[in-house]
This record gives structure tokens, sequence and C-alpha cells, in this order.
């Protein structure tokens, strides 16, 4: 029997790390001057490493897992061998020895199989649940943002403290109207228009909160739809500032920082 053939069933079991003792002693000291087993178990490390992706992947090569099937059928198929033993009489005898690899070798290199596999099934599970869960939490954080936001918009309007303030027009009908909901200590603001008349080209409705004391302060930009209706939502405002009306002027696109007279629309606080 040449080296090569010798040590063929012993690098299947090397690759799966289950040769032991004298065995892989040996096959140790071939691989460190055979460059042919080198290459060998390479293969057969190769090849092992893709049937355990295989859970995870595309089917692996045919070549792959046959080369690993043809090399563990070698060895559990491996006949009884013979040693030469000498009888009391001092003739020469024969007796028989077990095979070199039992069954147990096999049943080591199986499991070593199933355990990769259900490991890598355990790692692709978990993988899938991780991104369930990232994708709940996300879902979980836009809804909370959405609430806060409604929350926001509503509080002028159901909020017992919030001011109420109802803009009339300065002149004849059809009369425009205008509400208020002022919430002083959040800052929150919701104005409601009906009946607006149309703007000309380039002008439109500027808002203007009158506090108690100091210069009028701008608190939104509208323009009327077809029906007269405008709303102006949160603009920014000053933190804890009383009103002790609200005003309308008619300004450029852009808005002003002071109101452009006349007032076309005014209200105080109900």
């Amino acid at each position: 029997m040449s080296g090569h053939e010798q040590f063929a069933e012993d690098l299947a079991l090397y690759a799966l790390n289950t040769l032991e003792g004298e065995d892989r002693a040996n096959l140790e000291k071939h691989l460190a001057t055979c460059s042919a087993c080198r290459l060998e178990l390479e293969q057969l490390r190769g090849d092992g490493a893709l049937l355990a992706l295989s859970v995870m992947g595309p089917k692996p090569p045919q070549r792959a897992r046959q080369h690993l099937l043809d090399a563990v059928a070698k060895e559990s198929a491996q006949a009884p061998t013979l040693s030469q033993k000498t009888r009391k009489d001092g003739a020469p005898g024969v007796r028989e020895v077990g095979t070199r690899r039992s069954w147990w070798g096999f049943l080591g290199w199986a499991a070593t199989a199933a355990v990769i596999v259900f490991a890598a099934s355990l790692w692709k599970e978990n993988a899938a649940l991780k991104q369930s869960l990232a994708s709940a939490s996300a879902q979980a954080a836009q809804s909370t943002r959405q609430f806060e936001d409604l929350r926001r918009i509503a509080a002028p309007l159901i909020e017992p403290e919030a001011q109420r303030v109802t803009l009339v027009a300065m002149k004849t009908p059809p009369q425009p109207q205008g509400k208020a909901f002022y919430l002083r200590n959040r800052s929150n603001l919701v104005f409601v228009a009906n009946n607006m008349p149309a703007l000309p080209s380039q002008k439109a409705y500027e808002l203007w909160l009158i506090p108690m004391q100091g210069a009028p302060i701008p608190a939104g930009m509208f323009k009327p739809d077809a029906h007269g209706s405008a709303t102006v939502v949160n603009p920014p405002l000053p933190a804890g500032m009383e009103a002790k009306a609200f005003a309308i002027t008619v300004e450029n696109e852009a808005g002003a920082t002071t109101p452009t007279m006349p007032i076309v629309m005014m209200g105080t606080g109900e």
C-alpha cells in the first residue's frame, strides 16, 4: 500500500477533527512531507464548509457532497484487518482485529455535521428574528411620533385653559370669520378662517398676536382656498406670551415684521 492510499481514509476524519491518537500523529507526520495529501485535506475541508453553509445559501456543488460521502463510505466499509501472532507451539498464526476505525468514528463525523447544520440554522433564525424586532421597533417609534404630532395639534382645541378668539370682518357681509385657539403655556396656536376674500397675486394674509405689552408678533401667513377657507397650525411663537388679541392684515407673500394697515380682522379673548 502506498503512502497516499494508507492515509486516504484518515484525511476525511482529520478534516472533521475526529481523528485522534496515534493515527492522528502518523497522519500529521505524513502531511509535513506530502504536498498531495495536504492539497486533498484542504479540498475536504472546503467541501465540508460548503455543506455546512448550504442551509443559509444556495445548494452546494454536487462534487463537494459526493467527495465527503465517498470518503465516509470508504471508512465505514473498511474490512477487518489481519495480523500475525505466534502460537504457543511456535507456529505462526493469524488473529483478526477489529476495523481500524469503528462505527463510532462515523458517528463522530455525523454528529459533527449535525451540529454544524443545526448551529447554522439557529443563526439564520436568530437573524430573521432580529430583523423582525427592528422592523416592529421602527413602526412603534413612527406611531409614537405621529401620536405626539396629533396631540400637539389638538391641544389648543381641547384644553380647557386654551384661549379662544373669534375674529370678525370690519366691513359688511359676506362676513369673513376666523377662530384662534391659543394655549399660552405650550405656545400652541391653531387658527381657522372661513369666507375669506380672495387676494391679488403675490399677496397673502398674515396673522398677528397682539401681546399685553409690546409690538405685534407675526403668527403665520396663509392664503384662502377657492371656498375662502384657511388654517394656521402651530407657528413659531415666543414661549409663554400672553395674548391680548389677534389680528389679520394683508401683506406681501414673504410676510412682514410689523403690520401693514389697515387691519382687516381683529378679535380679543373670550
